[in-house]
C-alpha cells in the first residue's frame, strides 16, 4: 500500500497510556493468533487529560505489557463503496472540484493545481489497502475520499491540530491517527485508534519515540518507529512480534492483505537489504536487494511478489518473497531519483513508479505466478505482452547494461521535485497519481501502444467549499 508523510516534528516522549480498542466483526484468519477478545472502548485521550485505566507503554528496550481484556463495544460500520449512495454515517461537506482539464496525449505535464489561500496544510496521504480509496492528513484534522467516481466521503476537522499519520482499513469506520505537523492534536508518539461510527478514539498505543507508520490489517496493527516495528493483534491487542531494524525515518513497511497468513517487510539489518516476515511458515527471509540503502518498496496484495528501489532510483527489482530469487529488473531512467511510491495492480501484471522527476511510469511484468497461490512465482520464459526492451537489445553484451534494460510501457508527465502516490484504479488499465499540493489525477495507458497516458480526471481535493 503506498503512503506518504512529511515526518512529525520531533517531541519529547510522554508518559501515556494505552487502552484497548474495538474490535471488528471479522474472524481472526491467521492460524498464528490467539483467539479474539472483546475489550471495552474508551474514553477519547488528548494531551490534556487523563490517560485511560488500561496502559502500556512500549519502551524500546524492553518487552510492552499486554493489555487485559474487558467488556463489549460496538460492531464497525463499513463505508459507502463507490456504487451507493452516501449513507447518514457521511459528512455533509463535500469537495469542490476544479474543472476536468482538457484530455490530451500531449508529453508536457498538465497545469499545476494550486488550492486556494484558506485550504489546509497537507500533512499525508495514503491509499487504503484496496486502492479504492485515500486518506489526507492535514493541519486541522483528517479526510477520506473515493477514488472512483472521485469524491469526498467525510472529514474530522479538529481545533487547532494537525493529523500526521491516517491509515485506513479498507472502508470501515475504523482508523489509525497520528498527531502530526506544527501543532499536533495528538502526540506524534501515540497511535490513536479512530472509530468514526462514534466520531471519537477509543484507544491508543503509546510509545517512546515517534510514529513513523501505521499499517493495518482486519487481524493485525503494526506500528513502525525509528528502530523498531511492534506487530498486534487486532482483537485483542496482544503483542504478537516485534523486528529490529536500521534507522527507518521514513517507516518504511509494507503487509500483505489476502486472507490468511501475514507477511511483513520492513528493511533488513544490513544496508539495501529487505526482511520478509513469514508469520504462517513462521520462518524470515533476507534479500540484498540493492547495493545503497532501500529507499522504497512495495509488496503484493497477496504477499509473494516485493518491488524495491533503492536511494539511486535508477533501478526497480521485482523478488519472490518465497525464496528470495530476482525475477525481474525494469529502469526508470540513468539519473538518480527520488522513489516516491511502487504499486503493482490487482492483477500482477503492472507496476507503477512515481519519483522526483515528476514522471509516472507504468512496467510490464513478466513473471510466472504458477497456477496456485503456494507456488513460487518465477520469471516468464516467454509472454504476448509487448516488449519494453531497448530497441538495442540486439547487440547485448557490446554495449553497457543501460542499453540493454527493460523500459515502462506508459508515463505520464507532472510536475518535476514535487511528491507524488501512485496506484492501479479499479477501472481497467487506470492509474490513480495523488500530489501532496492537493492535486488528483486519474489516467488511462494502451498497455498496447504504450506512450503517454491519457488524463481523464483532475482535481484540487484540498480546495476550500467556502464561496
Amino acid at each position: 500500500m503506498a503512503s506518504l508523510s512529511i515526518p512529525p516534528s520531533s517531541s519529547s516522549p510522554s508518559s501515556s497510556s494505552f487502552s484497548s480498542i474495538s474490535p471488528l466483526p471479522w474472524t481472526n484468519s491467521d492460524p498464528d493468533s490467539d483467539s479474539p477478545s472483546t475489550p471495552r472502548p474508551v474514553e477519547d485521550s488528548r494531551p490534556s487529560q487523563a490517560s485511560p485505566p488500561l496502559s502500556i507503554d512500549p519502551r524500546e528496550d524492553e518487552e510492552p505489557v499486554e493489555p487485559e481484556s474487558c467488556g463489549e463495544v460496538a460492531p464497525s460500520v463499513d463505508l459507502p463503496s463507490s456504487e451507493t449512495s452516501p449513507s447518514s454515517h457521511e459528512s455533509a461537506f463535500r469537495a469542490d472540484p476544479l474543472p476536468l482539464l482538457p484530455v490530451s496525449s500531449s508529453s508536457s505535464p498538465p497545469p499545476k493545481v494550486e488550492a486556494d489561500s484558506v485550504a489546509p496544510s497537507l500533512l499525508h496521504l495514503s491509499f487504503n489497502q484496496d486502492h479504492g480509496c485515500f486518506a489526507a492528513g492535514t493541519d486541522r484534522g483528517f479526510r477520506i475520499y473515493n477514488c472512483d467516481p472521485f469524491r469526498e466521503i467525510f472529514r474530522r476537522d479538529f481545533d487547532g491540530g494537525g493529523v500526521g499519520v491516517v491509515e485506513m482499513l479498507f472502508r470501515c469506520n475504523i482508523l489509525a491517527l497520528v498527531g502530526g505537523g506544527t501543532s499536533p492534536y495528538y502526540p506524534p508518539n501515540k497511535v490513536m485508534i479512530w472509530d468514526d461510527h462514534q466520531s471519537r478514539c477509543i484507544g491508543e498505543l503509546s510509545f517512546r519515540s515517534d510514529v513513523r507508520a501505521v499499517r493495518l490489517r482486519r487481524d493485525r496493527i503494526i506500528v513502525v518507529l525509528d528502530h523498531k516495528i511492534f506487530v498486534y493483534n487486532f482483537a485483542d491487542l496482544k503483542l504478537v512480534h516485534q523486528v529490529e531494524t536500521v534507522p527507518n525515518p521514513k517507516g518504511l513497511c509494507a503487509v500483505s492483505q489476502q486472507q490468511g497468513s501475514l507477511v511483513l517487510v520492513c528493511p533488513g539489518s544490513q544496508k539495501g537489504q529487505v526482511r520478509v516476515e513469514h508469520y504462517g511458515a513462521k520462518s524470515t527471509k533476507f534479500i540484498t536487494a540493492h547495493d545503497s540503502r532501500i529507499a522504497c518498496f512495495a509488496l503484493s496484495q497477496d504477499g509473494r511478489l516485493i518491488a524495491t528501489a533503492s536511494s539511486k532510483g535508477t533501478l526497480i527489482r521485482i523478488f519472490s518473497t518465497v525464496d528470495g530469487v530476482l525475477l525481474q529488473e525494469v529502469r526508470r531512467g540513468a539519473d538518480r531519483a527520488e522513489i516516491y511510491s511502487l504499486a503493482f495492480s490487482a492483477n500482477l501484471q503492472w507496476l507503477a513508479v512515481s519519483s522526483d522527476k515528476g514522471t509516472v511510469h507504468v512496467f510490464s511484468l513478466k513473471i510466472n505466478l504458477g497456477s496456485t497461490a503456494h507456488d513460487k512465482p518465477r520469471p516468464a520464459s516467454d509472454t504476448n505482452v509487448p516488449t519494453t526492451s531497448s530497441h538495442l537489445s540486439f547487440i547485448k553484451g557490446v554495449l553497457p547494461k543501460y542499453f540493454n534494460s527493460e523500459w515502462s510501457v506508459a508515463q505520464f508527465r507532472l510536475h518535476e521535485n514535487s511528491q507524488y502516490i501512485v496506484a492501479f484504479g479499479h477501472q481497467k488499465n487506470t492509474v490513480v497519481i495523488l500530489g501532496m499540493d492537493g492535486s488528483f489525477f486519474r489516467c488511462q495507458f494502451d498497455p498496447m501502444a504504450g506512450g503517454e497516458m491519457t488524463q481523464l480526471e483532475c482535481y484540487n481535493f484540498l480546495k476550500s467549499e467556502t464561496s
